[in-house]
């Protein structure tokens, strides 16, 4: 079901990005949003890990360096049937994590040096089976591509309203009130499918991970943990266009801020994650 829900979301994506096109330059406008998004597509298919990992300077951790860490992680990974991911650590007070890699075999798991100083076992436990399980789902294809597209949307939107500003429009039958709502309510709508689908992936990994370390209890602690120590301290570097990838958002705000985040409200992922474990998953 959540896979159906995604897929219906990025059709409803690829429409918008039908539409912006085809008022851009009708089937000229077409082919250039298909190009861009094709681009985008894959670039960030082959080039997206290296980048996020670079923009927070993740450095990979040999076990040497950190045995418990990677011990930790590869009997998760065979409790997950994935394979070893590399394993990065960003140099953050903030305690957070994420994961990245274009599939299973191409993975790596990041974790900053705050979540480390301050989760117990159980809680790490939690957050790296949460992480494999994103892995496992393969989020991290779907959340690459929605990201482009939202990009893209958001890309020849602006480039309609500098053409419509600085060039002629009197095209036979327009509606100028129609195409100025488009262009205003396009991004919008692209970053509110984008909003919806990282929710929803939020929620799938995070029963995955409680089904791999059987400790969903764990997590939800951990998840209490990593609200308030990003409330403490925000991560300085992190940006709108990877907040999505954290296990929690490495963005503080309320108010507005909140509606707009990429993850679902921490206290709902908790009142699930305590479902399962009464439930029997523990």
């Amino acid at each position: 079901m959540n896979t159906m829900k995604t897929v219906g979301l990025m059709v409803l994506m690829m429409g918008l990005l039908m539409l912006v096109g085809q008022w851009l330059g009708q089937e000229q406008g077409l082919i250039l949003a298909f190009g861009v998004s094709l681009l985008l597509n894959l670039g960030m298919y082959w080039f997206s890990d290296k980048i996020v990992l670079m923009s927070y300077r993740a450095r990979e951790i040999s076990e040497n360096d950190a045995p418990q860490l990677h011990m930790l992680i590869r009997r998760l990974a065979q409790q997950a049937e994935l394979p070893m991911p590399k394993v990065y650590l960003i140099p953050s007070q903030t305690p957070n994590a994420f994961a990245t890699g274009r599939n299973p075999n191409r993975s790596a798991v990041a974790v900053t040096e705050g979540i480390l100083r301050i989760l117990s076992q159980d809680e790490l436990e939690g957050v790296l089976a949460h992480e494999l399980a994103h892995v496992k789902h393969r989020d991290i294809l779907t959340g690459t591509l929605v990201a482009a597209m939202a990009g893209t949307v958001t890309f020849l939107a602006r480039m309609a309203m500098y053409a419509s500003f600085f060039g002629s429009r009197d095209r036979e039958g327009s509606n100028p009130l129609a195409e100025l709502l488009l262009l205003i309510l396009a991004p919008i709508a692209a970053m509110m499918i984008q909003f919806a689908i990282s929710r929803s992936r939020e929620f799938a990994a995070d029963a995955g991970g409680a089904r791999i370390s059987k400790k969903p209890l764990g997590l939800a602690s951990a998840l209490r943990k990593l609200e308030a120590g990003v409330e403490r301290y925000p991560m300085e570097n992190a940006g709108t266009a990877t907040a999505h990838l954290f296990i929690v958002s490495p963005l503080r705000g309320g108010g507005m801020l909140k509606l707009f985040s990429t993850h679902p409200p921490t206290k709902e992922r908790i009142a699930r994650l305590e479902q399962l474990a009464l439930q029997g998953v523990a």
